[in-house]
């Protein structure tokens, strides 16, 4: 029954809306030139900066320049970055609107939330996130959580006559409720958002950061030596000091924040194309590292398109009765797919449903909807859901129940019940038995992700018998243990039956807990916990506004054929930010060696403070480009392994440090080189040996086995190139010879053949203990 006051017409909404606009608060954000200015604020920047400033007060303008245009390119790329990954937030954002269903001009409709104007009638259902401040009029009442408004842990109740505010969340019930405000006129000043726009760092990036904190003490201690030396020796202070302020700017990953902000927005956007939005960066790069997902049956692995297979009536009660009174129970406005079974198959027998005084809705706490009717003049109540709840109601032993309820849905259907009485204990009327066929694609899509090294875990409330039956049809497997099996062993089993949504937190934190990284994929509002928790949290497309919130994934379209893309993808992410990685620190283990050592022991200045900052700069450029390269995703799950990265980059190190420190020795007695010119070609050195990293770590396998990315390709010939063309035309540098160059080019490539053989090899030995695979375990059924 429709409540009791006017709704508005769309020509009055437009109206109201010219007057009092949208539904949103203004986001305010500072101006692109106050953005741009913070980029030169923090510890990277100052290091820069202060080595600029000593630059300048020395009178040393090439050296300044260097660094000025290092800090303004650096800067300007993360400013470049950063709005890019701002617009593809924003275009999440739009693809993913609070809707609100509100009645204009006597029709019930879905628009954005953003359209509501006062005077507006909108209904709220559990899982909706109350788009405006609402005066309830009419419905069985709600119970609303505040707690992300008010800090509440306990939700409160409301009913006809109540206000209910904007962002809070309808965890029961269901009601109408006319807008009394909007946008910044609300209570709280603004509107539920689904996207958020503060992200942490992703995993890769934390432990970058962390292993660069102890790479800046190894240089402090280098710097040590190096001043200790510099006072013993006498060298002057204004050419000490600048050189040790760029060793230890070598060191630091000045172009870290951009490069991983750059590979995660270019996957978020390929991804965007796929079907799967990305409403938080680092969740691309951490699909990459999902060993476990677990994933709901209805609607995401099955159509979610019930149709009643057969109806079974109780003793003395006839299939008539029996649909009536199901009948009565479901509610068509609630686009529910059990009720529209329901109702459709009524229909076909035009079978009339009882007249209904009351109906409360289905929830997952109570598995059970109901209503009150009047049958011939009686007053009758009417129960529709799991026959483990009804046994009780009715006084059957629920065990009982459960074992005949297993016995019907031996062939994966889904069984339910209809218990009906004026007083207790009610009738057991009957048995509903309905069919939902997997979706095409979801066995497939199984097969393809355990392919890929994860183990897919099947989640569903229903019993053990329909659970088994649809996972083994799927190729899940058919090991089912309950959830407390599952927590007593999380690596156990391939489908959980039987699980309350409420559950699903303890599940995902139990194998949290067993070092597992956890995918999890949901649509209610009491899986907004799980999903949170989860490392990769995933709403599919039907999920609730609320579910949506929580995910860091959200799929667009039905099923689970985006979370194959989505992990490719982060495995892609992941290769490209794990060769920046390797790049990054096996060069300050070499450079930053070279330097201090062969001052140390040569006495000289292996090459300029200035020839350094160019090879910074060319660092930058030639690193930057791998976020976008083509890179080849793993065939199992990706692991942070601390280390093999060290290892790596301290035996590659090792190796372009010796090849290094032979070329310098070789310089003067065998290519007739002078000092000058010798810095020169450890310039050049450095140059060749980026690329030659680059080359060797972009892919797991040989150089050859797969293409460099466009960019990848043409940074590599553009750098190599120029430092080329500078060194032999000795701008700002002093010359080399060709002969000079071909030997270092050979000696390289020779060097980098050898590596790429071994390489594979290394990794392998140099890899921590593998993790336990994902083959579930059999279930120990406890008594």
């Amino acid at each position: 029954m429709d409540p009791p006051v006017t709704d508005l017409t769309d020509s009055q909404a437009e109206a109201r809306r010219a007057s009092v606009g949208y539904n949103e608060v203004p986001e305010v954000r500072p101006s692109p030139l106050r953005r741009l200015a913070r980029k030169f604020v923090g510890a990277i920047p100052a290091l820069l900066e202060a080595a600029l400033l000593l630059e300048l007060v020395l009178e040393r303008w090439v050296d300044a320049s260097v660094i000025a245009a290092l800090l303004v390119f650096n800067a300007g790329l993360s400013f470049v970055q950063e709005s890019r990954t701002q617009h593809t937030l924003n275009l999440l954002r739009e693809r993913l609107p609070v809707s609100a269903r509100v009645r204009r001009g006597g029709t019930w409709r879905k628009i954005p939330a953003r359209e509501l104007v006062p005077g507006d009638l909108v209904e709220l259902r559990m899982g909706d996130q109350v788009p405006a401040d609402l005066r309830l009029v009419g419905g069985s009442g709600v119970r609303i959580d505040q707690s992300m408004l008010t800090g509440e842990s306990e939700a409160v109740d409301r009913s006809a006559g109540a206000d209910v505010y904007a962002g809070t969340t309808v965890t029961r019930g269901e009601a109408t409720g006319t807008v009394t405000a909007i946008g910044a006129s609300t209570r709280f000043g603004r509107t539920a958002e689904i996207v958020r726009k503060a992200e942490a760092p992703g995993r890769l990036e934390r432990l970058v950061l962390g292993i660069v904190r102890y790479l800046v003490y190894y240089d402090l201690l280098l710097l040590g030596a190096v001043t200790a030396y510099g006072y013993l020796t006498g060298i002057p202070w204004p050419t000490l000091l600048p050189f040790a302020l760029i060793l230890l700017i070598v060191s630091i990953p000045v172009a870290l924040p951009a490069t991983f902000t750059l590979a995660n927005a270019v996957g978020a956007s390929d991804l965007a194309g796929q079907g799967v939005l990305v409403t938080g960066l680092s969740a691309v790069e951490e699909a990459a590292t999902m060993t476990t997902l677990f994933t709901d049956k209805t609607g995401t692995l099955t159509q979610n398109r019930l149709t009643l297979k057969r109806a079974e009536p109780g003793p003395g009660e006839s299939e008539a009765t029996l649909l009536a009174y199901a009948a009565s129970v479901a509610d068509a406005a609630t686009l529910d797919a059990i009720d529209a079974a329901i109702l459709q198959e009524a229909q076909r027998r035009k079978i009339d449903p009882y007249p209904t005084r009351a109906r409360v809705p289905f929830t997952p706490q109570t598995k059970r909807s109901e209503a009150t009717i009047d049958r011939h003049g009686q007053t009758v109540r009417v129960v529709l859901g799991s026959p483990l709840t009804l046994a009780p109601l009715c006084g059957r032993d629920p065990a009982e129940a459960a074992a005949e309820a297993e016995q019907r849905g031996r062939g994966g259907e889904r069984v339910l019940a209809v218990a009906a009485g004026a007083a207790a204990p009610l009738a057991w009327i009957g048995w509903l038995i309905l069919a939902d066929p997997p979706r095409p694609t979801s066995a497939a899509v199984v097969r393809r992700l355990q392919e890929l090294g994860i183990r897919v875990v099947m989640v569903t409330g229903d019993t053990r018998a329909t659970a088994e039956a649809v996972a083994g049809a799927l190729g899940i497997g058919t090991q089912v243990v309950d959830r407390t099996e599952f927590l007593g062993n999380p690596r156990q089993g391939e489908v959980l039956a039987g699980v309350y949504p409420e559950d699903k937190y303890a599940v995902v934190r139990a194998l949290q807990g067993a070092g597992e990284v956890v995918g999890m994929t949901g649509d209610g509002v009491n899986d907004a916990a799980a999903i949170r928790q989860a490392d990769v949290g995933i709403a599919v497309d039907s999920a609730t506004d609320v579910a949506k919130s929580a995910a860091r994934l959200v799929l667009t379209e039905p099923g689970i054929d985006g979370i194959v893309p989505a992990v490719e993808a982060g495995r892609r992410v992941y290769r490209r930010l794990l060769t920046y990685t390797l790049v990054k620190l096996t060069k300050v283990v070499e450079i930053a060696t070279l330097l201090a050592i062969g001052l140390l022991v040569t006495g000289e200045f292996v090459t300029t403070p200035q020839l350094i900052l160019f090879l910074v700069f060319a660092n930058d450029f030639v690193t930057m480009s791998l976020a976008d390269d083509d890179a080849e995703p793993s065939p199992e799950p990706n692991r942070w392994d601390v280390r093999m990265l060290v290892g790596v980059a301290a035996t590659l190190g090792a190796a372009w440090l010796a090849l290094s420190f032979g070329i310098f020795y070789a310089a003067g007695p065998l290519l007739k080189l002078s000092l000058g010119s010798t810095q020169t070609l450890i310039f050049v050195d450095q140059v060749y040996l980026v690329q030659a990293t680059v080359l060797l770590l972009r892919t797991p396998g040989s150089i050859w086995r797969r293409r460099p990315g466009r960019w990848v390709g043409l940074s590599t010939i553009g750098v190599v190139g120029a430092a080329s063309v500078l060194a032999l035309a000795g701008v700002a540098m002093a010359p080399v010879t060709p002969e000079a160059l071909g030997v270092l080019a050979g000696a390289v490539v020779a060097l980098m053949a050898l590596l790429d053989r071994t390489k594979g090899w290394l990794m392998v030995r140099l890899s921590g203990p593998a993790p336990r695979p994902p083959v579930p375990i059999r279930a120990v059924h406890r008594p």
